[in-house]
């Protein structure tokens, strides 16, 4: 049997299973539920529906960071801090979050670790590495007993500007080893070597939070699976599993960021180089912006409450998937989501105890999608959905129908507001992007979302609800370093340094994972002199000499204008400042290839069954299977398939390209 390689995303409701044959090019895809309380049994049991393969590679796309941190899962974390900055988490960025304005009715959230978890050791660098006082052992030592005795075991160490000079920080991971064995200790200077005293504290201290936990996980799955496997991470790349539960941190938008990589080769194979990416899962909705095939990257992002400035895709989620539950306010209205029924119970519909109704119940009430999932594996109860939509609609004081129809419009203008942070708010022309969607419950709201927001099209691939998993199996490995360095004027010979060293690092780690000819991507952040923050661009490879370091400021200018419409290139009055710069080490891999079906000969398969689009309608309903390229669908229609469902409302059109991928359009 020929080698195949194995993608494996766990989402909140399904666990999706795609497999690629290298040698033929076959792709075979599989799902099953989610096993929220130990999500390798949901991982085993999809590889194992595969049937006896050659496994030659897995790859998995892991929630396991991400939940800990939505869910505020977080305890017996400490955190030790440069004497006299115990209060940094509590200052934190001193702002009120949008919405509250400057209302003292907001109140500041619990901070990640209680400032009676904080303790501080003496010694103290300067902006520039420094030593102004020396590190204090004996403090060190006190601070290690302390955590031994009070039983705390994971550990955040952030010391001032250790960004310039790790050595502070691994003196106290010495301390530590010593002292308190049974600790796990996250360095700043190891999960993110720049600057900004908070962010960096935050971000340390969730690498911190969620390494025992990973370290379980991978740990169990390691010995289950029995053979070496990667986990994706949340800047767009790979990363063994032996090597990533040494920074868990990078894993914490692991599945959402499989997603956007394969719908962007997806699309961009079509001929759609810039696209929207939007996957509809069970519990919650991601969406991502693709600019000539690649998604945006941030250090801005965040996950749940927590600010993360590690690389990762830009991406927003919203509670709003399928198993979102719709409930009435103190206010008396409709409202849906965030929470969710998730895999276990699940909707009403699913018939494992749920007692709330979900979004997939609205769609199951309204017809909009069959009376089972799976191709028939998971039966719906229609009539539980029924019953549940009824009892909320006498609260509401509505039909039945207006109900249904209801929560599924706040499903939909909840997509379409995360959409539009990701464009309006950035700049960008929401009408001139086509929007892919996939996840299981993704296609379900395609049409209403070509109203609300004016897109052009939407493009469904084949096996939407497989596409993370896919996606999984496109990337590369990949590792990024950065390093602080602030000046007007950068000297040539020092960024060399600096870049040389970075890619030492990135070199010496994959040469760890089996690759022996790296690709380096380097770049750099740039501000005018003054500013608060700063602006990525890409900086090119070769020697860094003084027409290296024009062409970086030269692209900075030009970054700047784009996103802000005014740029200082020629005002002398206006220094250009450097603050960072970055290596992204690249272990490059065959990505599968996307490949024409072969024409469809006879009629579509089709049945037909009354489906509620503002009003009933005897509605055409089609499997995807049946339909080749070329093929046009008019609504009202419901095209079907195994993972997933694309009602077509009256007034659309749905047609099938060449590479499988339907189109639909207002008709």
């Amino acid at each position: 049997m020929s080698s195949v390689r194995i993608g494996v995303d766990t989402g909140g409701t399904f666990t999706d299973v795609v497999a690629v044959n290298e040698e033929t090019g076959e792709i075979v895809t599989t799902k099953t539920p989610s096993t929220p309380a130990n999500p390798a049994d949901g991982f085993l049991t999809g590889i194992g529906r595969l049937g006896p393969l050659d496994v030659g590679s897995v790859v998995h796309g892991t929630t396991v960071a991400t939940n800990q941190l939505l869910e505020d899962r977080i305890a017996n974390l400490g955190f030790i801090t440069t004497e006299g900055f115990e209060f940094i988490l509590e200052i934190a960025r001193q702002s009120v979050p949008d919405g509250y304005g400057n209302s003292y009715f907001w109140v500041k959230p619990p901070r990640i670790v209680p400032v009676h978890l904080v303790r501080t050791v003496g010694g103290r660098l300067d902006h520039l590495g420094a030593e102004v006082r020396p590190f204090s052992e004996e403090q060190a030592v006190e601070t290690a007993r302390w955590f031994r005795a009070k039983g705390i075991t994971a550990i955040g160490v952030c010391f001032l500007h250790a960004y310039a000079n790790p050595e502070h920080e691994r003196r106290m991971r010495d301390v530590l080893a010593r002292e308190h064995p049974e600790a796990v200790v996250s360095l700043s200077s190891d999960v993110l070597r720049e600057y900004r005293e908070y962010e960096r504290s935050v971000t340390t201290l969730v690498d911190a939070a969620v390494k025992p936990a990973m370290r379980g996980y991978i740990a169990n799955l390691s010995s289950r699976l029995g053979m070496p496997f990667s986990v994706m991470k949340s800047n767009g790349g790979v990363l063994s599993a032996p090597e990533v539960v040494n920074q868990p941190i990078t894993t914490v938008l692991s599945g959402p960021a499989a997603g956007a990589l394969g719908a962007a080769l997806i699309a961009s194979t079509a001929g759609h180089p810039s696209v929207i990416t939007l996957d509809g899962g069970g519990t919650s909705t991601d969406v991502a912006v693709v600019i000539d095939g690649e998604p945006s990257v941030t250090t801005e992002g965040s996950v749940g409450r927590y600010p993360c400035k590690i690389p990762m895709i830009d991406i927003v989620t919203v509670g709003a998937g399928g198993g979102s539950i719709a409930w009435i306010s103190p206010e008396g209205t409709l409202k849906v989501g965030p929470r969710s029924a998730g895999a276990d119970p699940g909707p009403l519909c699913y018939g494992r105890g749920g007692t709330e109704v979900t979004v997939t119940d609205a769609h199951v009430f309204l017809g909009r999608i069959p009376p089972h999932l799976l191709g028939g594996e998971i039966p719906l109860d229609a009539d539980a959905a029924r019953a549940g939509i009824q009892a909320l609609a006498g609260k509401l004081g509505l039909t039945p129908e207006r109900t249904a129809t209801g929560i599924l419009e706040i499903s939909a203008f909840n997509q379409s507001n995360a959409i539009r942070q990701l464009t309006v708010k950035r700049g960008l022309d929401v009408r001139d992007f086509p929007l892919v969607t996939f996840g299981g419950s993704g296609p379900l709201l395609a049409c209403r979302l070509i109203d609300i927001l004016g897109l052009p099209a939407v493009v469904i691939p084949p096996d939407p609800g497989n596409v993370s998993a896919f996606g999984l199996l496109t990337v590369d490995v990949k590792n990024d370093y950065v390093r602080t360095h602030v000046t007007r004027d950068l000297r040539p010979d020092t960024a060399a340094e600096i870049l040389g060293e970075l890619e030492g690092e990135a070199a010496e780690a994959l040469d760890r994972e089996g690759f022996a000819d790296p690709v380096y991507a380097r770049s750099a952040d740039l501000r005018y002199y003054g500013q608060a923050y700063e602006v990525r661009v890409p900086a090119p490879a070769g020697a860094v000499d003084e027409a290296w370091r024009e062409e970086v400021v030269s692209r900075f200018h030009d970054a700047h204008e784009k996103l802000y419409g005014y740029a200082y290139r020629d005002d002398p009055r206006h220094a250009v400042e450097w603050v960072n710069l970055r290596v992204s080490g690249i272990g490059p891999i065959s990505r599968p290839a996307i490949r024409r079906p072969a024409p469809r000969e006879g009629e579509p398969v089709t049945t037909s069954r009354t489906v509620h689009f503002d009003e009933p309608h005897d509605t055409t309903v089609v499997q995807r299977v049946s339909l080749g390229p070329g093929a046009v669908v008019e609504g009202p229609a419901v095209i079907e398939e195994y993972g997933s469902t694309i009602p077509i409302h009256p007034g659309f059109t749905a047609k099938v390209d060449e590479y499988g991928n339907v189109e639909v359009r207002h008709g």
